[in-house]
């Protein structure tokens, strides 16, 4: 390849706007690290696909594993399973020395607020099904300050505090839950 010698002008200054370009070739030094980036590329990626057997979905799969290890989920139907919302006596009784650890600072040791809201009236301001409640405690509610207490407590505690939140505010509205009571 025939190299052009240094600053020889095209002469395109007439197409555009008197601006005169230059024909210089690219430093060695440049190409070299260029080419060198070029084959790092294709030694990488046959590695990382073909040798490591490695690939983003690999990953993604791996890290479910380990959070369904972490995190197990509840089976449809069961009874009383890690993280299953399940009301009686000693659920509530669970969820009441947790939420005495962890949630009168915001929502008052009688639970009609402070910081937090009211948890023992009709008005619900994330949901007040028991999904909902568990769901709250699970993910928080960062905007307004309240800690996502999933990976805190687990879900075998957020299903506690939640099941005694449900008896509390059944209580209060009412609406008794049948065969469960506090000391």
């Amino acid at each position: 390849m025939k190299k052009s010698p240094p600053d020889q002008l095209l002469g395109h200054a007439a197409d555009n706007d008197g601006i005169d370009e230059y024909d210089n070739p690219l430093p060695d030094w440049w190409l070299g690290l260029f080419y060198l980036c070029i084959i790092w590329a294709v030694i990488y990626t046959a590695h990382y696909h073909f040798v490591g057997h490695r690939s983003q979905v690999n990953e993604l799969k791996a890290e479910m594993a380990a959070a369904q290890a972490k995190w197990p989920q509840a089976p449809s139907g069961g009874g009383g399973a890690a993280g299953e919302l399940v009301v009686t006596t000693e659920t509530v009784s669970a969820g009441q020395a947790i939420f005495q650890a962890n949630c009168v600072a915001c929502h008052g040791a009688n639970m009609l607020g402070g910081i937090g809201p009211n948890l023992l009236d009709t008005l619900w301001i994330h949901g007040g099904t028991p999904a909902d409640i568990q769901h709250t405690i699970t993910v928080g509610v960062p905007d307004k300050g309240m800690l996502t207490w999933g990976p805190i407590l687990g879900p075998e505690k957020v299903a506690q505090v939640a099941a005694y939140l449900v008896y509390r505010n059944a209580e209060a509205t009412g609406h008794p839950i049948a065969g469960v009571s506090l000391p």
